[in-house]
């Protein structure tokens, strides 16, 4: 009879203990759930042109990730600049791409700059960074893309030149997806 008691002693010591556990750790907490802010990666990281690659991409990462038969770098330093063409049947597509980063840019002060400028922004979230798309058609269809990484902000802009359809905002997007992914 001991024997049997001492196991339901024990048995009714376990129940109590789980309850008590389950109780203390089962409340409600009010408010709103937020996104995690991951912050900066490497906050000390350069974006700018290293080893022959803007943004931390080489030539034919940003020819594949736009889908272009050919890309040409002109020009490499404060800013790069590519000439794309895109094949669709019998038509090309010249495509303009330009990348910057400012060390100690804002992006603030960028959604600042491109609102003034008459673009039209959306906000977005691109590789868990905060970021924006500024379209703005001028001279053909065009849109950057923009977010806050290592010490400032960078960019890519992309115009389909003399095209006033499209949306350049997606491939903007899946080069700053290409830079921010390269980082990680």
């Amino acid at each position: 009879m001991l024997r049997s008691w001492g196991r339901a002693g024990r048995f009714i010591a376990v129940a109590v203990t789980a309850t008590a556990t389950v109780a203390a750790c089962a409340q409600t907490v009010g408010g709103t759930a937020q996104r995690a802010d991951s912050g900066v990666p490497d906050p000390d990281r350069s974006y700018g042109y290293v080893d022959d690659r803007c943004g931390l991409l080489d030539d034919s990462t940003v020819q594949s990730t736009l889908g272009a038969d050919n890309v040409t770098r002109p020009y490499s330093g404060a800013v790069c600049q590519y000439i794309l063409s895109r094949r669709s049947g019998a038509a090309a597509t010249t495509i303009d791409v330009t990348f910057s980063w400012f060390d100690t840019g804002s992006l603030e002060r960028e959604r600042d700059l491109v609102t003034a400028r008459g673009a039209v922004v959306t906000d977005i979230v691109v590789e868990r960074h905060d970021a924006f798309a500024a379209r703005r058609d001028t001279t053909g269809a065009a849109c950057s893309a923009t977010a806050a990484a290592g010490t400032g902000v960078l960019s890519w802009w992309v115009q389909y030149r003399g095209q006033t359809t499209g949306d350049p905002c997606v491939d903007a997007e899946k080069l700053l997806s290409a830079t921010l992914r390269s980082d990680m």
